[in-house]
Order: C-alpha cells, then structure tokens, then sequence
C-alpha cells in the first residue's frame, strides 16, 4: 500500500512503505549509535576516577624525615571523595543511557543537572589539589611553608598522577555536559513572533 505525502511546493508526493521503513530503520540505527557513544562517554571517567581514587588511596610514604599521607591533606582527601562520587554517577548514568527508551524532558533535564554539577565538583578537586602539588613542589616562604617533594618524591609523584588522571576527567566531563545540554535545549523551538504580515520570524528578545 502506498502512502501520499505533501511535498514542499504542494505536490503530493507517494511515498511506498518500503521508503518509509527504510527512513525508520535509519532513524533507529542512528539512535543506537548515538546511545552507544554516550554510553561509552560515561563508562570511560568512571574508569579514570577509579584509577585516581586508587592510586591516591595508596599514596603514602615514610622515611627519615617521618611519614606523609594524602589524609594529611584536605586537598587530597576532597579529590579521593569527589572521584568516588563522580565514578558511582558515571557508572549509574552510563546504565541508564543505554537503556533503549524514548527520552522525556525530565530525563533531559535531570542529566543536564547533574552533568554540571559534577563538572564542577571535579573541577574544583582538580584545581584545588593543584595548588597543594604546587606548594609542595615549590614551598611558599612568605608562609613559611617549605617544599616537601624533595623528601617525599614518590608521594609528589603518585600525587600528580592522580591530579592528572582527574584533569582528564574533567574534559569528558565537559563533552558530557555539551552533550546533555544539546540533548535538552535541542527539544525547545526557537522563539518566534509575527509581523503585520502574518510572516513568521525568529524573534530574539534581550
């Protein structure tokens, strides 16, 4: 059975149901890919939180100079707590996209939230463990805060591995957040107003 559409000048155009299966197959096959990729967009920082959280875990060190942990310092422990709470969401949201179903304005809504707000929260870790490393690579003497890496080299080490590991966290954190907000505001039209004609224009307002 044929179907007739309506084409752009008017025309009606037919359209068999073989063509129109055809566009829908596509259709599905296009959203699969894209639900794949997100997915695995959202697998991959729960595997790099995982690292920096263990590597940071197990960053101590003793010697003749005395012992130093990353529990020592409150920089080191914010990023060990905001790499396990980034890990478990990425794990909970890579399950949930993969999950085959249509997407609601809730659903978009709420990963664009969370999106940001874990963007952020690693961010900081990131940011603020940096200036520890800093300090303890170069000491601050207006603070009297002299530089700890030169006795505790593997602590500086392993330290800077798992900053790193976080900074690259935050750039598919930021893919993640382009991507949700695209999913979201993607669903909303343009605004749109009328002229005395009753030709419909973009409108944008300040």
């Amino acid at each position: 059975m044929e179907k007739r559409l309506k084409g752009s000048d008017g025309a009606a155009v037919v359209a068999s149901p073989a063509a129109l299966m055809g566009s829908r197959d596509d259709y599905d096959e296009m959203g699969a890919s894209m639900r794949t990729a997100e997915t695995l967009l959202r697998l991959v920082p729960m595997a790099l939180c995982v690292s920096a959280l263990v590597v940071m875990l197990k960053n101590s060190q003793s010697n003749e100079f005395g012992s130093l942990s990353y529990s020592d310092l409150g920089a080191f422990r914010y990023i060990v707590h905001a790499n396990g709470i980034c890990a478990g969401y990425s794990l909970l949201s890579a399950v949930i996209a993969a999950i085959p179903r249509s997407s609601t304005m809730s659903r978009a809504w709420t990963f664009f939230f969370l999106d940001q707000i874990l963007t952020y929260l690693i961010l900081a870790a990131g940011a603020a463990s940096t200036e520890v490393l800093y300090l303890a690579y170069k000491g601050d003497e207006s603070i009297t805060w002299s530089a700890a890496c030169g006795s505790f080299g593997g602590f500086c080490y392993r330290a800077t591995a798992a900053v790193i590991i976080t900074f690259v966290v935050v750039v598919f954190y930021g893919v993640l957040s382009l991507l949700s907000s695209y999913k979201l505001f993607s669903n909303y039209d343009a605004p749109v107003g009328y002229t005395s004609k009753g030709i419909e224009i973009a409108a944008f307002h300040g």
